[in-house]
C-alpha cells in the first residue's frame, strides 16, 4: 500500500503544478491582451535588413512594444512600412523620430523612438488607422550603405599602392638609398678634412671679428679727435681765414681808392705787381683749402691731396 501511496502523492503534487502553470500562463495571456496599445506604421526609404516580425520597439533605449508587420509598399518598392505597437501611456509625440538600432552581434535590428519636444501634440494610433512617422536613416544603416564605395575607394587605393611600389620606381629608390649611403661613407671618409676646414673657417671668423674690432676702436678715436682737436683747429682756421679775408679786402679796398696814384707812383717798381698777384694767389689758394676743410675735414687734416696753386 505504501508504494501505490507515494505515487498518488507524486501524480497530485504533477498536476497540481501543470495547473498551476495552465493558470498562470493563462494569466499572462490575459495581462498582455487586456493591456492598451497605440499602433504606429513607419515608413522605411531604405533596406531594413535584420528587422523581423516581433523584435523590440525601443524609445531612447528602453523596450516599449514590439514589431508586427513587414511590408513592401508595392507603389515604391524601395520603401518598407512597418508596423508597430507601442504601450498606449508611452509619449510619443509628432516630432518624434524613428530609425533602426543593431540588438545583438548576429545583426537583429530593433526600432528605436527618439526625440519628441512637450509642446508637440502626442500621436496616437489604432490596429486600422496607425500614425504614420517617417523613419531617419541610421549610422549603422549609412554605413553599409557606403560599405561598397568605402571598398572601391580602398582597391584604388592600393592599385595605386601596387603602382607605387612597381618594379621600376623599387629599382630607383634602391638605387636613390645606395648613392645617398656612398654619399654618407664619403663624408665620414673626409670627416678630418672637413673637421680641418670648419677650424679654419673658425678661425677667420675670429680674425675678422678682431679686425672689425680694431676697425671700429680707430673710427672711435678719430671720431673723438675730430669732435675735441678738430673743432678747435677748424675754429682757428676759420678765425685766421676771416682775418686774411678782412686784410684782403682792406688791400683791395686800398688798391681802388689809390689805383691812380698807384700807377704813376709805381711805373718804376715792376717788381710789385708780381708780388700783388702772389699775394692773391695765396689768398685764393687759402680760400680753397678753407673750403676743403669744411667739406672733408679729416682727408684735408690726415692726408688729403695737396694743395695746388691756382694759376692767375
Amino acid at each position: 500500500m505504501e508504494p501505490k501511496a507515494h505515487h498518488l502523492i507524486i501524480g497530485l503534487f504533477t498536476l497540481i503544478a501543470v495547473a498551476s502553470a495552465l493558470l498562470f500562463a493563462l494569466w499572462l495571456a490575459k495581462s498582455s491582451a487586456d493591456r492598451e496599445w497605440a499602433y504606429y506604421e513607419i515608413e522605411f526609404d531604405h533596406a531594413v535588413s535584420g528587422l523581423v516580425k516581433g523584435n523590440p520597439v525601443l524609445y531612447s533605449g528602453v523596450e516599449v512594444g514590439s514589431v508586427l508587420e513587414l511590408n513592401l509598399d508595392h507603389s515604391n518598392p524601395g520603401h518598407v512600412r512597418v508596423l508597430v505597437r507601442v504601450e498606449e501611456d508611452v509619449p510619443v509625440r509628432k516630432n518624434t523620430r524613428a530609425g533602426m538600432v543593431l540588438a545583438n552581434i548576429t545583426g537583429s535590428m530593433s526600432v528605436q523612438f527618439s526625440g519628441g519636444s512637450k509642446d508637440s501634440p502626442i500621436l496616437k494610433g489604432t490596429r486600422d488607422n496607425p500614425a504614420k512617422i517617417a523613419a531617419e536613416p541610421s549610422a549603422f544603416n549609412s554605413l553599409l550603405t557606403n560599405g561598397e564605395a568605402l571598398l572601391t575607394k580602398a582597391e584604388t587605393l592600393l592599385i595605386s599602392a601596387n603602382q607605387l611600389l612597381s618594379e621600376e620606381n623599387t629599382a630607383n629608390l634602391t638605387a636613390l638609398l645606395r648613392n645617398a649611403r656612398e654619399a654618407s661613407d664619403s663624408l665620414l671618409g673626409s670627416r678630418d678634412q672637413l673637421t680641418a676646414m670648419l677650424e679654419r673657417i673658425d678661425d677667420a671668423g675670429k680674425r675678422a671679428a678682431e679686425a672689425a674690432s680694431k676697425v671700429s676702436a680707430v673710427s672711435d678715436s678719430a671720431n673723438a679727435l675730430l669732435q675735441t682737436e678738430g673743432k678747435s683747429v677748424l675754429t682757428n682756421m676759420n678765425t685766421a681765414m676771416a682775418s686774411f679775408q678782412d686784410t684782403a679786402a682792406r688791400i683791395d679796398q686800398l688798391t681802388r681808392e689809390n689805383e691812380g696814384a698807384l700807377d704813376s707812383g709805381l711805373q718804376g717798381m715792376g717788381e710789385l705787381a708780381p708780388a700783388l698777384r702772389e699775394l692773391r694767389n695765396t689768398l685764393r689758394n687759402l680760400n680753397q683749402f678753407t673750403r676743403r676743410l669744411e667739406q672733408d675735414p679729416s682727408g684735408t687734416l690726415w692726408g688729403g691731396p695737396t694743395m695746388k696753386e691756382v694759376s692767375q
